[in-house]
C-alpha cells in the first residue's frame, strides 16, 4: 500500500469517467460503483484526510430510513461547535427524546468498522429504542463515506451504561463497495476512517485513501487517456513545421515540455 503523491489530487480532479468507461470496458462494474459512491470532490477530500458531511445530508438519509411501521416517527441530529452531537427523536410509544453526547470513535479499516457514542444522559431509553436510534444515525454517517448501506434487521450493538458501540462491518461487507473489487483489491479496503468530530453544521471525518500500486497505476493510466500503451520506440520529441518544411525543436518554437502537457490535458478536458 502507498500514500498518494501530491499530483494524485490533481489527477482525481481531471478524471473523465465517460472516457474511462469507453477505454477500459473490463473496469466497468467497479467504476460504476465508484461513480455511484463518491464524487470527484469527496474522493479528493478523503485523499487529503478530511471529509466534511453536513447535518442536512445525514438527516436526509435518516428520514429515508424511517418507515410507517417503525418505532420512530422523527429523528434528527445536530452537530455542535463544541464537538457534541445533539439527537432529537419522536417515538410512537415513548414520546419526545433528546440526547447529547460525543462520537468517541469512528473506525473503518479493512474488516473492522464500528462507531462508539457516549451520551451525557445517564438513563437511555429502552435498549430496543436506543438500537433504533443509533443504528440509523450510524448508517447515515457511514453512507457518505462508503456508499449506501442496507440497514440490517439486527445490527450488532453493545450498550454499557451511557456508552453505545455500533458494529456496521457486516452491513458494509454486504454493500456494493464491500463486494466490488478493482484489480483484485476490495474498494472498501482502499478507504480508512480514523475518527469523526462534530462541528457547527456537520461532522468532519478523518480519512485516508490508501491505494495499492497496481490500482494507482491503472487509474492514472486510464485517467490520462492512456488505456493502450504506445508501441516501443514510437515516442518522439514534439516538433513544429516551418514554411520551408523543416522541423523546429521545442526550444526554437518557444514551446516547453510543460506547455505541451498543459495543451494535451486541456484538449482531453
Amino acid at each position: 500500500m502507498i500514500d498518494l503523491p501530491a499530483g494524485w489530487a490533481e489527477t482525481l480532479q481531471n478524471i473523465d469517467w465517460d472516457a474511462v468507461r469507453e477505454k477500459v470496458q473490463d473496469y466497468g462494474p467497479a467504476l460504476k460503483v465508484v461513480q455511484g459512491t463518491w464524487s470527484r470532490e469527496s474522493l479528493l477530500d478523503i485523499a487529503q484526510g478530511k471529509l466534511f458531511v453536513p447535518d442536512s445530508v445525514m438527516n436526509d438519509a435518516i428520514a429515508k430510513s424511517l418507515t410507517p411501521e417503525g418505532k420512530l416517527t422523527a429523528l434528527t441530529l445536530t452537530s455542535q461547535e463544541n464537538g457534541r452531537l445533539a439527537i432529537a427523536a419522536e417515538a410512537k410509544d415513548f414520546g419526545k427524546i433528546e440526547l447529547t453526547g460525543e462520537v468517541k470513535e469512528f473506525v473503518h479499516e479493512g474488516d473492522k468498522s464500528y462507531i462508539v457514542y457516549r451520551v451525557r444522559e445517564r438513563n437511555l431509553p429502552g435498549k430496543g429504542l436506543a438500537s433504533w436510534i443509533f443504528s440509523r444515525i450510524s448508517m447515515s454517517m457511514a453512507s457518505r463515506l462508503v456508499g449506501h448501506l442496507d440497514l440490517p434487521e439486527n445490527m450488532p450493538m453493545e450498550i454499557h451504561g451511557n456508552t453505545i458501540r455500533v458494529d456496521y462491518s457486516k452491513a458494509l461487507a454486504e454493500s456494493d463497495v464491500g463486494k466490488t473489487e478493482f484489480e483484485g483489491h476490495r474498494l472498501m479496503d482502499m478507504i480508512t476512517v480514523t475518527g469523526a468530530k462534530p462541528k457547527a453544521g456537520g461532522i468532519e471525518f478523518q480519512t485516508e485513501l490508501n491505494v495499492p500500486d497496481d490500482v494507482k497505476q491503472a487509474l492514472l493510466r486510464i485517467a490520462l487517456g492512456k488505456g493502450e500503451e504506445k508501441p516501443e520506440g514510437t515516442e518522439t520529441s514534439p516538433q513544429t513545421d516551418t514554411p520551408s518544411g523543416e522541423k523546429k525543436s521545442p526550444a526554437e518554437t518557444g514551446q516547453t515540455a510543460d506547455s505541451g502537457t498543459e495543451a494535451t490535458e486541456a484538449a482531453q478536458e
